[in-house]
């Protein structure tokens, strides 16, 4: 079949929620990926964020054999090595006391809603808790998490939503403060918000959030799913400033490709929240996607991925500022370590696909922003590469 055949073929049978590029991925190599026809692309995407080890990696693929020739799938009225193992070591590297596994990032957000309310719950007996939330931020598409996603054309279509949430402006602590009650139970948000435009908060921010919590007996939540697992140059963004969250979730390149997601608390909050019975999932936790999250763990250490973040890092913006400062159609860089935005006068669409053609896979992050989301082992001969095909995609025009 030619690329265009699966492609209608695709639109046959699958439900039509993305505006797909027009091209079928078949293959992956490095920080390079393959289409069916066998063209090559530099992936500055990674899976939205996925694909941290790159494509291909060979002890990470092993390690996935090696456990489906063991065990693949078991219940989680029985323990099993892998999750034992993936606990630890997510622990370790958290600084968190307590882990559940999902598979999903939307996932955890869920369980990371209930226990904070559970916590409330069991502090004064009463269901009317309220959570703040950003602006602009996004959390996933099921029920709870699009209830706490700051954009209302994501969620009003599906409304009514779970309700008792409050939204604040990220990087704004007056804003934060005006929005709490005394039924305000956690405050959740992004470190770096992702979806909502590549906006980091800023330290001075979340110290203040963080003292309101503790002034007031809240909840901080950090959603960690894009911004964590070593992308902003720590494995999870709030590390830079030192903001211990109560309850954080993760996903994405937790498993580097297995769908496979976490919320993690402390003590004082898994003694006092979850219990038997409250949560559970059937397929979170299995000996696969564990296996999966361990393997990841150990590469990140063996193979220096947070070193190679912040070596590669600063010369992605280098290059990026270079690019802003030719170019009247670019208003700003903005983001930190391998998580960076481009913010256009206008549509970034045309832009995307006219890389794409060229050879250069891109994301937006909202109509007018391109996102840098690379695999974490990236080189500074890749940033040149992706750089030279953008900056060919940008019409003359639209330089000063």
């Amino acid at each position: 079949m030619s690329m265009q055949e699966y492609i209608e073929e695709a639109e046959q049978a699958l439900l039509h929620t993305y505006n797909r590029y027009q091209i079928v991925l078949d293959k992956g190599r490095d920080v390079y990926l393959y289409d069916t026809d066998g063209i090559k692309y530099l992936d500055f995407v990674s899976g939205i964020g996925v694909f941290a080890l790159g494509y291909g990696n060979k002890a990470y693929n092993d390690a996935l054999k090696a456990q489906i020739d063991k065990l693949i799938h078991t219940s989680n009225y029985y323990y099993n090595l892998p999750a034992i193992q993936a606990a630890k070591k997510l622990k370790d590297v958290s600084g968190m006391d307590r882990v559940f596994f999902t598979n999903s990032g939307a996932e955890a957000i869920e369980g990371a809603i209930k226990a904070a309310r559970k916590y409330a719950y069991l502090k004064d007996g009463t269901t009317d808790h309220e959570i703040i939330a950003m602006n602009h931020s996004f959390h996933g598409r099921t029920f709870g998490a699009l209830s706490v996603t700051g954009n209302p054309k994501y969620r009003e279509p599906f409304e009514p939503m779970i309700g008792n949430v409050r939204f604040a402006d990220l990087n704004d602590l007056e804003s934060v403060r005006s929005q709490i009650t005394d039924k305000t139970c956690a405050i959740l948000l992004e470190p770096v918000q992702g979806e909502g435009g590549i906006v980091p908060a800023r330290p001075e921010f979340l110290k203040g959030v963080k003292a309101l919590c503790q002034e007031k007996g809240i909840l901080l939540i950090l959603d960690e799913i894009q911004c964590g697992m070593g992308r902003t140059g720590y494995m999870f963004a709030w590390q830079r400033c030192g903001v211990k969250p109560d309850i954080m979730t993760t996903a994405k390149a937790l498993g580097c490709g297995v769908p496979v997601g976490a919320f993690l608390m402390t003590e004082e909050v898994a003694r006092n929240s979850l219990e038997a019975g409250d949560h559970g999932t059937t397929y979170g936790g299995n000996p696969l996607a564990c296996a999966a999250i361990e393997k990841v763990l150990d590469l990140f250490e063996e193979n220096h991925i947070i070193e190679n973040v912040r070596e590669v890092a600063p010369y992605l913006e280098q290059r990026l500022d270079q690019l802003k400062d030719r170019y009247g159609c670019i208003l700003e860089r903005r983001g930190t370590g391998l998580m960076q935005g481009l913010v256009f006068d206008g549509p970034v669409r045309e832009v995307i696909e006219r890389a794409l053609e060229n050879g250069l896979i891109l994301i937006n992050a909202g109509p007018n922003i391109i996102r840098f989301l690379p695999p974490l082992i990236i080189s500074k001969a890749n940033i040149d590469e992706m750089i030279e095909i953008l900056e060919s995609c940008i019409e003359p025009s639209e330089t000063e």
